[in-house]
């Protein structure tokens, strides 16, 4: 009779963990729409950027083998940044 007693507790116990698992396999893919949702709006942006300067043809790699291209990227990071500022404090403003 113990045996069955522990049959019945192994039993049990082998269907808790299997809920257990089956719960975590549900969050897990959860989890991987997520990751692949932002993936895809990742990529979507990439390939927006990429449209447009295909369109414009524009090469990256030709334009930054020349000797100011680091100097030109630098002073558009410089002038980028106030522009940036100036944006979140109106935004700011006016919410």
């Amino acid at each position: 009779m113990s045996s069955t007693v522990d049959d019945q507790g192994t039993t049990q116990a082998l269907r808790e963990e299997v809920a257990h698992l089956q719960e975590r396999v549900r969050e897990l893919e959860r989890e991987l729409v997520e990751v692949q949702a932002h993936a895809n709006d990742a990529v979507a942006e990439w390939e927006e950027r990429a449209y447009w300067l295909d369109r414009w043809h524009i090469d990256l790699n030709a334009l930054m083998r020349y000797s100011g291209a680091s100097r030109v990227r630098a002073l558009l990071r410089a002038i980028r940044a106030p522009l940036r500022l100036a944006r979140k404090a109106i935004r700011a403003m006016r919410a």
